[in-house]
């Protein structure tokens, strides 16, 4: 998945009707009609509430559909002014100025390629077991639970661990391309957008947007695909400021890295999966060697929602990317939400979900 550009060549980071380049090849994140205002977001309304749950997080809401802990359950996501939006390709992938809750601007992050803040979606909470993820293939791309072979997914309890060991989601605007080959690893990336592990203390919930800084990045190979996982923080976590790179993880957290590597390599064994496989014998990179991957995967996203590429069934539907021949008008993506079914009661969880595997 590594970039194919030569260094110093100029690179576009973020699409936008006139694409304005900057230093470092970090690009003015402006998204036109769409950029988030930097109003407070706005409060959930009675109306609201019979017929769905909403969540704020930070400039963006998300809206629940269906009934949590079922096939049918949905979370969508809009901005603070209700414009519902894709979190797949609207929510820019660099980071911009935040509000903090008595309405003062946050400080903007430097404009330096290895000080940048990038936008995460976390789909799935630390310590949580349900296999939350981005529907890639769905319009609008709301998060959903994983389905394997008609039951819903939940990642098993390998000892000592419970659930995910970190939040975990995605960088929006980037995409593991099936049609391109890793240049060191031979393996074509796995169709999604690339995942990131929030190694931060605060747990999320499924749909929150923080911004993280990235700090390195490990090459997992599942069943033959390329499947990156960037490691970042939470940018407002206390020890944020302490990490910057992957080596002040290894020395100010001993046993957390390598408890990353045994948990990706192992979670699938008690689904009767073999064990992941790791690319630069399970090592992580650094934090440029990161970005650069980043980078190429932010490529590869420019080109799908411009239908340059062949999609493989990704649904490409946004609200703001004015190069996309698939941008849609507010309207229709509104139908798309209000055609999932109503917010419901959960469904109960089975106790299995909390059983220890010994692998």
């Amino acid at each position: 998945m590594r970039g194919s550009r030569n260094q110093g060549q100029e690179e576009v980071w973020i699409m936008r009707p006139s694409l304005l380049r900057a230093p470092l090849g970090r690009l003015l994140t402006v998204f036109g009609p769409f950029s988030p205002s930097p109003n407070k977001p706005a409060t959930q309304t009675a109306a609201a509430s019979h017929r769905c749950h909403q969540r704020n997080t930070m400039r963006y809401q998300t809206e629940e559909r269906g009934r949590p802990n079922s096939a049918n359950y949905r979370i969508f996501f809009k901005t603070s002014e209700g414009k519902y939006i894709s979190p797949f390709h609207d929510i820019p992938l660099i980071a911009e100025t935040e509000e903090h809750d008595n309405g003062v601007p946050a400080k903007k992050p430097k404009n330096n390629e290895h000080e940048m803040l990038f936008n995460m979606v976390v789909e799935v909470p630390r310590w949580s077991n349900a296999k939350m993820e981005i529907a890639t293939k769905e319009p609008l791309n709301p998060i959903k639970q994983d389905v394997k072979k008609g039951k819903l997914r939940y990642v098993a309890n390998i000892f000592p661990h419970k659930g995910y060991i970190w939040n975990y989601g995605a960088l929006p605007q980037t995409w593991e391309d099936p049609n391109h080959a890793d240049t060191v690893t031979k393996c074509c990336g796995d169709n999604d957008p690339i995942d990131v592990c929030d190694i931060g203390t605060q747990v999320c919930f499924p749909g929150q947007v923080i911004q993280v800084k990235v700090l390195g990045i490990l090459a997992m190979i599942d069943e033959g695909e390329m499947d990156w996982k960037v490691i970042a923080i939470n940018a407002l976590d206390p020890a944020a400021k302490e990490l910057n790179n992957i080596e002040d993880v290894h020395r100010s957290r001993p046993g957390h890295l390598e408890a990353t590597v045994d948990w990706f390599r192992k979670y699938k064994v008690p689904d009767g999966k073999p064990e992941n496989q790791f690319g630069f014998n399970g090592e992580f990179k650094d934090k440029s060697f990161a970005v650069e991957i980043i980078k190429s995967t932010h490529e590869h996203w420019r080109a799908l929602v411009q239908r340059q590429t062949s999609s493989k069934g990704i649904a490409c539907k946004n609200v703001s990317c004015h190069e996309s021949p698939l941008k849609c008008c507010a309207d229709e993506a509104r139908a798309v939400v209000q055609s999932a079914p109503v917010f419901g009661s959960p469904h109960p969880v089975s106790p299995e979900v909390d059983k220890w595997h010994f692998v």
